[in-house]
């Protein structure tokens, strides 16, 4: 069996452990990580995992989404260092060079590069293997169930785990298209819980972007005019474009989103800020409902979602937010201990 899929019956007997993995009492309280979503700004999350493991606080389970996933499977592979050190060369010309853009299949993104760079790093290595428990949270096509994997490859799940609709194409394991968790749990709590987790230490990266939405009641009603004054203007029509033409219009645009030289929003930074808008209320209603113990937010609102050649700064934000719940996490975990 290549993954676990466990609805809230399933995930924990009487005794509160999970059945796949019961193990003796340990001195202190089980520190679980639930690591969210949240595209370039997850490089935050080595941070964070930085600063919890120089105090000391070592998570005994990791559950991941999209990037969550990635940064949490690397340190249970004990590969942190390794993703660490190549966060921090990313440039804008050499992460475009990581992206195959292609006009078939389900995603503008084939993926097949980011893969390939991940099974050179964690080769075959099985999730039961690592010494941390780990799940990668996934979302199945078609029935919208969430999928936890925490059995079978490391590099496939944490795939399956970033697969961001319409971006990347969904990833099939054990018979089941998946795509990305964010779309059902973006910071999973539960998960970690149901791994086994007394203390929950949870990490939104979306907070200091989405975190005060609001509704606008009455949109300004003189820029609504100028709209469409602007949209009766003659607009000169263009040509069809070719089927090559049409490649080179996904590429152009791809590359102006991650470069940076756009007037306005591009096709991919739509699709994805609409996606982390949604993940941020969805966010918002399952933390309502399963509270960690401690929420990180790092302030992160001033980095772009596809800004990962920011790797230094977005470590530095994250570390910087652990370091002001430290106190908060020594004492719940002597509390609950």
């Amino acid at each position: 069996m290549l993954f676990s899929l466990w609805n809230r019956r399933e995930q924990m007997p009487e005794d509160g452990m999970p059945v796949d993995r019961q193990e003796a009492p340990v001195s202190r309280a089980r520190i679980g990580l639930a690591l969210g979503g949240g595209v370039a700004r997850g490089w935050a999350h080595i941070g964070i995992l930085r600063t919890l493991l120089k105090a000391d606080i070592v998570p005994d389970m990791i559950a991941g989404t999209s990037i969550g996933a990635l940064v949490g499977g690397a340190w249970a592979a004990g590969k942190l260092d390794i993703l660490e050190d190549w966060s921090r060369t990313i440039t804008r010309r050499r992460l475009l060079g990581l992206l195959d853009v292609t006009i078939r299949g389900s995603g503008l993104i084939g993926g097949t590069r980011l893969h390939a760079l991940m099974q050179e790093n964690f080769g075959e290595l099985a999730i039961e293997e690592l010494d941390t428990r780990f799940a990668a949270i996934a979302t199945e096509l078609g029935t919208g169930h969430e999928i936890w994997l925490t059995q079978g490859n490391l590099a496939d799940a944490i795939r399956a785990s970033y697969a961001l609709p319409g971006i990347f194409g969904p990833v099939q394991i054990g018979g089941r298209w998946l795509v990305d968790g964010a779309l059902v749990n973006p910071i999973p709590v539960s998960a970690a819980r149901a791994l086994g987790a007394r203390v929950v230490i949870a990490v939104n990266l979306n907070a200091d972007m989405f975190g005060r939405g609001t509704v606008i009641q009455a949109h300004a009603a003189e820029a609504a005019q100028e709209a469409e004054a602007t949209a009766a203007a003659p607009v000169p029509a263009e040509p069809e474009p070719s089927r090559i033409g049409r490649l080179f219009r996904l590429q152009h645009n791809i590359r102006h989103d991650v470069l940076g030289a756009v007037r306005g929003p591009g096709i991919t930074s739509v699709m994805v800020d609409a996606f982390n808008i949604t993940q941020d209320r969805i966010a918002r209603s399952r933390l309502a409902g399963d509270p960690p113990d401690i929420l990180i937010s790092p302030k992160l609102g001033g980095l772009g979602l596809f800004e990962f050649h920011r790797a230094d700064e977005a470590i530095r934000l994250g570390a910087e937010a652990a370091e002001r719940a430290l106190t908060d996490i020594q004492e719940t975990v002597a509390a609950l201990s």
